[in-house]
């Protein structure tokens, strides 16, 4: 999974089907997520799942009105369709991006 810096988040969101991981180094739930993430990363042809680090990037976490750490974010072609709050096993993870994808 890269990571995303503030000056490449609007152009790597911006093609496809984009998992967005708000997370921070300090972050346990986060810590907890990355590999699932990375499996599913992995796994999808039809998913590109990227990561910021809000205290690396916090124009974009502002930006993006990020208030907790995990929060994902799913784009579509540049544009939110989908937003979740908090660590989830793989399974309740696919449920949630199934209907957007």
């Amino acid at each position: 999974m890269r990571t995303l810096t503030d000056d490449e988040f609007t152009e790597a969101v911006g093609t496809g089907n984009v998992l967005v991981e708000f997370r921070a180094d300090w972050c346990g739930p986060c810590r907890m997520l990355e590999p699932v993430l990375a499996e599913i990363d992995r796994e999808r042809d039809d998913l590109t799942v990227v990561k910021v680090d809000t205290d690396a990037s916090p124009r974009t976490a502002r930006d993006q009105r990020i208030m907790s750490a995990p929060t994902l974010q799913l784009y579509k072609d540049g544009h939110l369709v989908a937003q979740t709050v908090g660590a989830r096993p793989k399974m309740r993870l696919l449920a949630w991006l199934e209907p957007h994808l």
